[in-house]
């Protein structure tokens, strides 16, 4: 079964998500569990904790289908010393608050280079700043969105990610979350069925399809390889419909969160009734 939801406001509390997402009908969501553009927000309280937790059985939701989202100023891969300390704490943190809240997954962008080090060393402080978090947690699994390639950022081919896992200790806690847009701008056409199988194989045989948590749904406003990270409508844009529909009949891909980070969050709701007729 296919498990398509969106990204959710998390407005008022982390609470309000579930709420959120079932509004718009969806089966899984992701959110954000403190404000993603500052360093540091006010700890969940035991009512935010449980109020999130008692919504999320109300509503149906397991912990397996939520797919939470760092923070977008945290770089694992931060060159600088006193940067890179900030983003580990920060991650940390993160962990932990999915932690309290019974979450068992935290999706992050691995990390940029700067255009100060090698990218091999960026990947290299990834690994570590992983490891770091998986040693002072328990139960959640760091899961590596691949990038879109833009800038100094690293992780937008599956060599980088594979490169990240094998340096990963606890190989039982890493994971690995594929944005549609983000493979077609990197390079990864998934528009034909022929290069969809392709790049499917590639992934397979590279990183493995074990590893895969969860999928951002999300066309592309800009052409393959661009190496620019533009979110599209489903069907609107480079990628087509058709690779959705691959996507939504691709047994591969059952029971993990498919969530929508399409830029118009007024159409999530007829976007998931799309996506839903898709299947066979």
């Amino acid at each position: 079964m296919k498990y398509v939801g969106a990204h959710v406001s998390a407005s008022g509390g982390v609470e309000n998500a579930p709420l959120n997402a079932k509004e718009i009908k969806a089966k899984s969501f992701a959110l954000f569990t403190k404000n993603q553009r500052q360093w540091k927000s006010k700890p969940l309280t035991e009512e935010n904790i449980n109020l999130f937790k008692q919504n999320c059985k109300t509503n149906k939701y397991e912990a397996k289908h939520i797919l939470p989202h760092d923070s977008y100023l945290i770089n694992l891969g931060h060159p600088g010393k006193d940067g890179l300390k900030r983003s580990r704490d920060a991650f940390l943190d993160e962990m932990q608050r999915c932690e309290q809240l019974g979450l068992i997954m935290l999706n992050f962008h691995p990390g940029s280079s700067l255009g100060k080090i090698f990218p091999e060393k960026c990947l290299k402080l990834i690994a570590e700043s992983i490891n770091i978090a998986l040693n002072k947690t328990k139960n959640v699994t760091a899961v590596i969105e691949n990038t879109a390639g833009q800038g100094n950022n690293v992780g937008y081919t599956f060599e980088h990610i594979s490169e990240i896992i094998s340096m990963v200790e606890d190989k039982t806690r890493v994971g690995v979350c594929l944005d549609t847009c983000h493979c077609f701008a990197a390079g990864y056409d998934l528009s034909t069925k022929e290069n969809y199988e392709q790049t499917f194989r590639e992934f397979d045989k590279i990183v493995s399809l074990q590893y895969l948590r969860g999928m951002h749904l999300n066309d592309s406003k800009k052409d393959l390889g661009s190496r620019i990270d533009r979110h599209e409508q489903i069907g609107k844009g480079k990628i087509g419909l058709e690779a959705f529909k691959m996507i939504m009949n691709d047994d591969r891909l059952d029971n993990i969160p498919m969530i929508l980070e399409t830029p118009d969050n007024s159409k999530w709701a007829k976007e998931i009734i799309l996506l839903n007729k898709l299947v066979k």
